[in-house]
């Protein structure tokens, strides 16, 4: 079998490798516009539906594509990546002390099905001092994650806790992920 990630994600990468898989990494261009009114949960189905297809369509008939998309969601507002280093402390300040959705849409696509869902995680943050939030600004680490955060990296010092799939967190739903697999004849254990 034939596994392609539709995504450069080095995280993503990583996890499908935990998982003892060897992914073939074919990044998607994808169409990023989305209809006004959708919420964010229909949001991450519709980009990694869009970045799946985009892949399979040129993809050899016995391979399995997986995609996916996350966005950090407060107060029913998604946070995307930060455009600047003052948007990075805004949202950083906005997260402090309170519970925030990590939702990721994800694509799977071969075998004869597309299975397509939205996985939720809770993350809490602790209060954050200014200082905190500008000194891990100056590691560069918040400027291309969703929210300004990676947990997986010197981030994870600001959750306090999660309810759901770490993973998920970290871009790529495992548990959720592992169930698609198999329902589609994959077995990983």
């Amino acid at each position: 079998m034939q596994l392609i990630l539709a995504s450069a994600s080095p995280r993503r990468r990583q996890i499908l490798e935990m998982m003892g898989l060897s992914p073939e990494v074919r990044p998607a261009a994808g169409d990023e516009s989305i209809p006004e009114g959708v919420a964010p949960d229909g949001v991450v189905r519709i980009l990694s539906g869009r970045k799946a297809g985009e892949v399979a369509s040129s993809a050899p008939s016995d391979a399995v594509v997986i995609a996916a998309d996350t966005v950090v969601v407060l107060d029913g507002r998604i946070l995307g990546k930060p455009k600047s280093e003052g948007e990075a402390a805004d949202m950083l300040r906005a997260l402090s002390g309170r519970e925030h959705r990590v939702l990721t849409g994800l694509t799977v696509i071969g075998r004869g099905a597309e299975v397509c869902v939205c996985e939720e995680a809770l993350v809490r943050f602790r209060e954050l001092t200014d200082g905190e939030i500008a000194r891990y600004i100056a590691t560069g680490e918040p400027m291309d994650k969703a929210g300004a955060y990676g947990i997986q990296g010197r981030g994870g010092v600001f959750v306090s806790g999660i309810t759901g799939d770490f993973y998920n967190v970290m871009g790529l739903p495992l548990c959720r992920l592992g169930l698609i697999l198999r329902g589609m004849g994959v077995e990983l254990i």
